[in-house]
């Protein structure tokens, strides 16, 4: 078993991932349950993982791999951490689900709350959910039909959100907030209901509400954007999003990647932001199946059965997804001092990271914020990619190359350009610097290559993947 990083490329087995990705597709569409973990974007055979610790997987066959992914954001402290195991296993004991309150989703409420500063929370079962119940309650709220939404960022895959959420689907028809469906099966009528602006674009963002913001509900968006790759938000474009509350449009931050990753307050506290709602995901269920909205008294008391906005669900607060939640938010809060440390490794990770693509000749921008990184093969400064339209003339080609050779190293990156990586608590100097030294040695057989060739097509939105 390949257990070491080192320059070298090692040649690492896959006939287990590749049987299984075989049997895969014969009973699952495409041979995955998300799209980006096919590894279509990348090339080669996806790794099967058969188990999980610390900052490492280990596949099915065997090799260990330093993950960057963390489950795509809820692993913050790393994988497999025991308080969490043995909350779930202590709630396991009582039963799998209830159908009824329970205790752990008061608990958890109260602990979210207290966090974050709403005044209700609502919980439900994935980020999909929460997203597409928010803007369900602001529609009821303000008796509105129309939702405001930016180019590249994704907010599930509920309809009326699959408009403009990356891919190569980004024309606006010439018409102020046009938009098109980024999926089929996505009915026309729906994607009407959705207007789009650019992500950190104040003017844009400010004319489209002179004409239309009487028409709007909500303004949903990532504070931080993850899935065009990072884009960090100016303070222009974040004054302009609070001005659309002057319109009577709910403001909606979709904390489903950035909460409680950025710090105990999300990026809501990180940036000072003052949204209607809120939405979480992934670290509030500390890797089981959890979602959450939550909001202003006046707003979340719409909600049934205190209101007339309808939302429902079998498995919403499980005990279990409860329990794993409640101890990953305690861990957070008793190691104060984690998101100064996961700063700084993801600091050190992005000077390394531009340090040996320029040694190699190789062009790379790198966005970070906090634990969330995206190094963009393309030839800009550091900080200048903002935008979608930006994010989207990186060499997808180029990056599919290093990919390849990080994963040859020992080192499981995102598979996709536009895609954020995840920093854990379990990193530590042996990581990063086994990380940094396949990073040059990638970097090196990469700049020994034609850079050129683009490839936007093969853009693949995660959505948390």
């Amino acid at each position: 078993m390949k257990t070491e990083l080192d320059s070298a490329v090692l040649p690492a087995p896959t006939a287990q991932s590749e049987a299984l990705f075989a049997r895969a597709r014969a009973v699952t569409p495409g041979g995955v349950n998300s799209p980006v973990r096919a590894f279509r974007s990348v090339g080669g055979t996806p790794r099967f993982i058969a188990s999980a610790q610390g900052a490492y997987l280990t596949d099915a066959d065997g090799t260990r791999y330093l993950d960057y992914i963390g489950s795509w954001g809820p692993m913050i402290l790393g994988h497999n951490l025991p308080a969490v195991r043995e909350a779930v296993a202590d709630a396991l004991q009582f039963g799998t689900s209830f159908g009824a309150p329970g205790e752990r989703e008061v608990l958890l409420a109260e602990q979210v709350t207290r966090l974050t500063g709403v005044d209700r929370v609502r919980f439900v079962s994935s980020g999909t959910e929460a997203t597409m119940s928010a803007l369900r309650l602001a529609r009821g709220v303000t008796g509105r039909k129309f939702i405001l939404k930016f180019r590249g960022n994704y907010h599930g895959h509920a309809d009326g959100l699959l408009v403009e959420a990356g891919s190569g689907l980004m024309t606006n028809e010439g018409h102020l907030g046009a938009a098109a469906p980024s999926s089929a099966g996505v009915p026309e009528e729906y994607a009407r209901l959705t207007l789009v602006s650019e992500y950190n674009d104040p003017q844009a963002l400010d004319a489209l509400m002179a004409e239309r913001g009487h028409e709007l509900a909500a303004v949903i968006f990532e504070p931080v954007v993850g899935n065009a790759g990072v884009l960090v938000p100016t303070p222009e474009f974040l004054a302009a999003l609070h001005r659309v509350k002057d319109h009577g449009a709910l403001l909606i931050a979709d904390e489903v990647m950035t909460g409680f990753r950025l710090s105990l307050n999300g990026a809501t506290g990180l940036l000072g932001l003052q949204p209607d709602l809120i939405c979480w995901g992934k670290i509030i269920g500390g890797g089981l199946p959890v979602g959450a909205y939550g909001g202003r008294a006046d707003v979340m008391d719409f909600v049934s059965p205190q209101g007339p906005v309808y939302q429902a669900g079998t498995l919403s607060g499980n005990p279990l997804a409860m329990a794993a939640g409640l101890a990953t938010l305690t861990a957070l809060e008793n190691d104060p001092g984690l998101y100064a440390r996961l700063d700084a490794y993801t600091a050190q990770l992005a000077s390394g990271l531009k340090a040996a693509a320029q040694a190699a000749g190789v062009p790379v921008s790198v966005n970070r914020v906090g634990s969330m990184l995206t190094a963009f093969h393309q030839d800009v400064p550091d900080g200048s990619v903002r935008t979608y339209t930006d994010a989207a003339r990186s060499d997808t080609a180029a990056f599919a190359r290093w990919f390849q050779g990080m994963l040859a190293r020992g080192v499981y990156w995102a598979p996709s350009q536009f895609e954020s990586i995840f920093v854990s608590g379990a990193h530590g100097d042996t990581e990063l610097n086994a990380t940094l030294e396949a990073a040059q040695a990638a970097y090196r057989d990469l700049g020994g290559r034609d850079l050129g060739g683009r490839d936007l097509g093969t853009h693949e939105q995660g959505g948390g993947a």
